[in-house]
């Protein structure tokens, strides 16, 4: 209760820190060209958390707790939290500023219409998107079940993982996007630690797959970095010559520049610095 009550707190105060005179302060650098790399990746950035140690304890299944039942309660955990940070940089993820749903330099993900046919989305329409169809999600009894003798479906598990694909795009997104304002509010650390959780959770239950979010697929075939996903559902990654940086690219097997998630790097370097364990990159 205290880590939401502290993020709620946050939220208030970043109104306030991010305004001059009643008008948004966009003197704040973009961290896709700040420097040599990413802010998340500059020390002591990097390093900072509210939690110290191995995320395996937080993480761990409880005795007589029912797998289902935690990986339900914590994907609302971090939906919950998700949206409390999201909505604290809301205000600067605008249309304007986020025409596409980025997640790194080269790469951004696309929404699934009724006709099955990939759009890109501007990120806050994307978002919401996201944001919404979870939440009915989680209100649907039949997917989420709260009363006694109610059972989780057969499906769940790919519910879950659908779920929790789309909180990983959002995390993202933010991490490149709109990082610097959450370094302006001073909460990177709250950030960093949900996300290693996240993360770590992932893992645990077999929701997260490295490999496959950094794109190391099918690479021999060319195969942009990110194919596959939900929320559209189904939502391809697209890749765009106007988006690609070639310095920042990876090189697949067939020698092409193949571009992928930013946070790919932060997850890197945070085993190895240990915050995270090494099996998450397995």
């Amino acid at each position: 209760m205290s880590f939401l009550n502290s993020i709620s707190r946050m939220g208030r105060s970043a109104r306030q820190k991010s305004r001059v005179n009643g008008d948004v302060d966009v003197g704040m650098p973009d961290i896709a060209v700040y420097g040599e790399k990413p802010l998340y990746l500059c020390e002591p950035f990097v390093r900072n958390a509210l939690i110290k140690g191995s995320f395996r304890t937080i993480v761990a299944l409880p005795r007589y707790v029912h797998p289902y039942e935690w990986i339900a309660n914590n994907l609302f955990d971090f939906f919950h939290n998700l949206n409390l940070f999201y909505g604290i940089i809301s205000e600067f993820c605008t249309v304007q500023a986020n025409p596409t749903m980025a997640v790194g330099v080269g790469i951004h993900y696309t929404w699934v219409d009724v006709n099955r046919k990939p759009i890109p989305l501007p990120a806050p329409q994307y978002i919401d998107f996201v944001m919404t169809w979870m939440g009915r999600l989680f209100d649907d009894e039949a997917v989420f079940p709260t009363k006694a003798g109610r059972e989780f479906p057969q499906s769940f598990l790919i519910t879950a993982r659908q779920m929790y694909e789309q909180m990983l795009r959002i995390f993202a997104h933010i991490y490149y996007a709109h990082y610097q304002w959450l370094l302006h509010l001073s909460c990177e650390g709250h950030f960093n630690s949900l996300f290693a959780h996240f993360i770590a959770f992932g893992k645990e239950f077999s929701l997260f797959d490295f490999c496959e979010f950094k794109g190391s697929g099918n690479a021999a075939n060319g195969a942009p970095a990110c194919m596959g996903g939900v929320g559209g559902p189904d939502s391809p990654a697209v890749e765009t010559a106007e988006l690609r940086d070639i310095a920042a690219a990876h090189v697949n097997a067939a020698g092409e520049r193949v571009p992928y998630p930013g946070v790919c790097d932060l997850i890197e370097s945070w085993v190895n610095l240990g915050v995270l364990p090494r099996e998450v990159l397995q």
